[in-house]
């Protein structure tokens, strides 16, 4: 099939740059209409022009994940304007501060925390409903190897990516017996922003771009995926489970 997400409907945050960007054009490019939400306007009127040049189509939703209520607005119109959701890809993260734990202010830490895992925690309560009406409901939730490694001096990042983690494997096993399936996509150094805040003396041209990343997030949206509770990694290209420490 040519658009094989045809007459999907795929919501996408931090769609405005980098990943998600890149992911929302591949998911329209497949067929699927594309719900873009990024707090940059400029960034979604962009991708809205790149969408519809190749023939597809977006709605584009200017929203800071920290607002929980205009995160459960966007599920009610969801539902009113669709009825349902197909694909719901969590891309939306902030980096935080880079330095030693005891010089990270608390609200700095919060922040990071809010926009990485509370917004996706009600992200999932409000988008659920929709995506069980799917027949075929997929959740992406990006993540970052410095979760397992608990980078030193990204400490409110790694710890928010674990979080993410433990979330959506829990979610996961809650709905291992329905068509919902839920995965997780670990890019790894892409070239992106924020990868040069955090290495700004590395080259980029040594690094994979976030197009040739969201052709592997496409097909963990799709229908004929089965896997639930699973982690790709990217750098790899592997599908691996989740274990206990040895």
């Amino acid at each position: 099939m040519t658009n094989p997400l045809a007459d999907r409907i795929a919501l996408v945050t931090g769609a405005s740059r980098g990943i998600g960007f890149a992911t929302a054009k591949a998911l329209a490019k497949a067929g699927a209409h594309i719900v873009a939400v990024a707090r940059t306007q400029g960034g979604l009127e962009e991708l809205d022009d790149e969408i519809r040049k190749e023939g597809g189509s977006a709605t584009l939703v200017p929203l800071n994940l920290t607002d929980s209520d205009g995160i459960a607005r966007l599920g009610a119109g969801l539902h009113e304007r669709y009825g349902k959701l197909d694909i719901l890809v969590g891309n939306a993260g902030v980096l935080g501060p880079s330095s030693p734990i005891g010089h990270i202010e608390l609200k700095a830490f919060n922040d990071v925390m809010a926009v990485n895992v509370s917004a996706n925690f009600q992200l999932i309560r409000c988008m659920e409903p929709l995506l069980k009406q799917s027949d075929a409901g997929r959740a992406v939730f990006i993540t970052s190897g410095a979760a397992n490694k608990a980078t030193a001096y990204v400490s409110p990042y790694a710890a928010s990516k674990a979080a993410l983690e433990t979330l959506a494997r829990a979610w996961a096993q809650e709905t291992a017996n329905t068509p919902l399936r839920v995965n997780l996509f670990n890019p790894g150094p892409v070239r992106t922003r924020m990868r040069a805040t955090l290495m700004p003396g590395e080259d980029p041209a040594t690094l994979d771009t976030a197009e040739q990343v969201a052709e592997f997030i496409v097909p963990m949206c799709a229908p004929d995926w089965t896997e639930t509770g699973k982690f790709y990694d990217y750098k790899t290209r592997s599908l691996m489970s989740f274990r206990s420490p040895a």
